[in-house]
């Protein structure tokens, strides 16, 4: 009998790994000895290439150049910031969608919080366990193969405030247009998916952010936070349920 793999371990042949191509990472670091050690981690998951840059401006040049499967993005870099790359990648078409996870040593609640608006698929604070980044872009990289479930009888949400269109990746309320993140609109869409029911935050972070285990909930309190400011009088049908999470109501 065969034996199951190990969590974390690549259960396909030898054949067929050598028949895939690579997942190609970008670490951004300039710290030499740190980007060395994520390089060892990451390369020790089968199929799995590193390259690293030291600079912020470097890059965007090798993304440029061969667009990776997922950046690593430390903050404090050399000529462009991790933030100011972030905003660049997100702003171009063809690198709107690449997983980014911001590796760093800035801890506080606005830094999080300016790197999740950004788009950062994860944020990291150092120190930090490999193995638990190892995980986390696991995580991350699980999120194409592995999308939501989502309804296919919700392409347009209409309320007395919301009007929002999923197709069209189209939000209004008051019949003004509201400008939302890739992850906000995400949220949304699943929060009004499942109206009337109470969404745990560890179901919202496996559904919409893509990991099957607990990992940073305080996210889903950020995000939903600032999906509700950015929906405004439609914010309120965003309810905590006090000790379960969250509920989305009709108006």
């Amino acid at each position: 009998m065969t034996p199951a793999p190990m969590p974390g371990h690549d259960a396909r042949s030898p054949a067929m790994l050598a028949a895939s191509p690579p997942t190609r990472i970008l670490v951004v670091e300039d710290e030499h000895d740190i980007a060395g050690l994520v390089k060892h981690a990451l390369e020790r998951e089968p199929g799995t290439r590193v390259e690293m840059v030291a600079s912020g401006d470097a890059a965007l040049r090798a993304v440029a150049e061969r667009p990776p499967d997922l950046i690593v993005l430390d903050l404090n870099l050399p000529v462009l910031s991790g933030f100011e790359v972030c905003r660049i990648l997100r702003s171009r078409p063809a690198t709107r969608h690449l997983p980014i996870i911001m590796l760093t040593a800035r801890t506080t609640e606005v830094d999080r919080v300016s790197g999740l608006d950004l788009g950062a698929d994860d944020y990291v604070t150092k120190p930090f366990s490999l193995r638990e980044l190892a995980a986390r872009v696991r995580a991350v990289l699980r999120r194409p193969r592995e999308a939501p479930e989502r309804s296919a009888t919700t392409a347009v949400y209409r309320g007395e405030r919301l009007t929002a269109d999923f197709s069209a990746v189209a939000v209004h309320v008051d019949g003004a247009p509201v400008r939302l993140t890739r992850r906000e609109f995400e949220l949304l869409q699943y929060l009004v998916e499942n109206r009337g029911r109470v969404l745990s935050r560890d179901r919202l972070l496996e559904q919409v952010w893509g990991y099957d285990t607990q990992i940073e909930t305080r996210s889903v309190d950020v995000h939903i936070g600032r999906l509700r400011a950015k929906l405004g009088p439609a914010g309120a049908q965003i309810e905590t349920v006090v000790g379960l999470g969250y509920k989305f109501t009709e108006s």
